[in-house]
């Protein structure tokens, strides 16, 4: 089944939008740069929308000062990397508050609502901060920005999360929240005279936002309400483009990458999240394992001291007495370390197998990717054809 799985140069051939998701700390966005300087490479108009970009990545591909307007990566940069370039890489870093500030001066009824919840206290705190809001926004930009006909690609990486599933559930929770009692309930004691009014709900309902008040002070109650008034002036709107990002992320021109290392307990999340994505018919593209421990040369065969002092000869090395057996110890340490990685991910082949899903496994590396050329050496290994 492995060897019939598209690989992800094929992915990048035929997808419009590449998403890559997992846990944090795995390497996502290491992946998404990787896969986009591979898809420039091949001639491609690449756009990567990324969080919090490493500062040495961001400063090697000149754009240290990276903000949420898109930056081009200066050509020259690759042919000094030597890397061949034959379409374009383009970075811009998601910003939550101005996407989100976009959405409110679209579906606003009118200029002066808008610019009202634009400057409510409790708006600038959601807009930012509240739970999910980056990881809707980030899906939001996606949508906004995946037409765009400057761009053959997008690849996007997702927020940095402790779950990634906080990603697909993003825009089911945004309508759930729209379409909440609590909400309906602010809005009922609001509405009607523009002011504050628990008599206007009912008493169960009044009852609990008393008891509230309170705790948090009445002025506090004051402040949601007119926050949410005005936020339901966009419920519409907001719900309609949360189905949307749904049903955008459901189209065939969209692959999920499923980045992880070979930890269990970043294997498991990572397969909970593609069971997720099978669920919800959203297409996963591939499985990638960061940091995985290949096999050192000769395992199958094995190496002895003697073997070892033949090679310190061999190359005239200059070292002491307990080389050999420090060298033997080093490799049966490298050995067990891949043997214990293909014990790891054997549920995560096994599950790829059978959704037809390429893995592709890259080594630890000897130092941080951190540059166009490593990108490119990176990006040689995750577009390999699966085995």
């Amino acid at each position: 089944m492995a060897s019939s799985a598209p690989s992800l140069a094929e992915l990048i051939e035929t997808r419009r939008v590449i998403v890559t998701v997992g846990a944090g700390g795995v390497g996502k966005t290491t992946t998404a740069a990787a896969i986009g300087v591979a898809a420039a490479r091949a001639g491609k108009r690449v756009l990567c929308l990324t969080i919090d970009p490493a500062k040495r990545l961001a400063e090697s591909l000149g754009i240290g000062q990276m903000t949420s307007e898109a930056v081009t990566v200066d050509p020259r940069r690759f042919a000094d990397a030597g890397v061949p370039l034959e379409g374009s890489l383009t970075a811009m870093m998601l910003d939550t508050k101005r996407t989100f500030d976009d959405l409110i001066l679209r579906y606003s009824s009118s200029k002066e609502k808008a610019e009202q919840l634009l400057s409510n206290k409790l708006y600038q705190y959601v807009s930012t901060s509240l739970a999910g809001t980056q990881e809707y926004m980030a899906m939001e930009k996606l949508v906004a920005v995946k037409d765009d006909p400057r761009y053959d690609l997008v690849v996007l990486d997702t927020p940095p999360t402790a779950n990634a599933l906080d990603f697909l559930d993003a825009p089911e929770r945004l309508i759930t929240a729209l379409d909440s009692s609590t909400m309906k309930w602010f809005v009922e004691a609001f509405q009607n005279s523009g002011k504050f009014s628990l008599n206007l709900i009912a008493k169960s309902a009044a009852t609990i936002l008393r008891g509230i008040g309170r705790i948090t002070g009445g002025g506090f109650l004051e402040a949601m309400a007119e926050f949410i008034a005005e936020l339901n002036d966009l419920f519409g709107g907001f719900k309609e483009r949360a189905r949307n990002v749904e049903k955008a992320l459901r189209g065939p021109e969209v692959a999920f990458v499923l980045v992880t290392s070979a930890s269990p307990p970043s294997i498991q999340e990572v397969l909970y999240f593609a069971e997720r994505l099978e669920e919800a018919n959203m297409p996963r593209g591939a499985f990638v394992v960061n940091r995985f421990h290949m096999p050192p040369p000769l395992a199958e065969v094995g190496i002895t001291e003697a073997d070892a002092s033949a090679g310190i000869a061999s190359q005239k090395l200059l070292l002491d007495a307990n080389a050999p057996a420090r060298i033997v110890s080093a490799f049966e340490d490298a050995k067990r370390l891949a043997s214990l990685d293909a014990r790891h991910v054997q549920s995560l082949v096994a599950s790829a197998a059978k959704g037809g899903t390429p893995v592709v496994r890259v080594a630890e590396l000897e130092t941080d990717v951190h540059d166009i050329r490593l990108l490119a050496k990176l990006a040689d290994i995750l577009i390999q054809p699966p085995a």
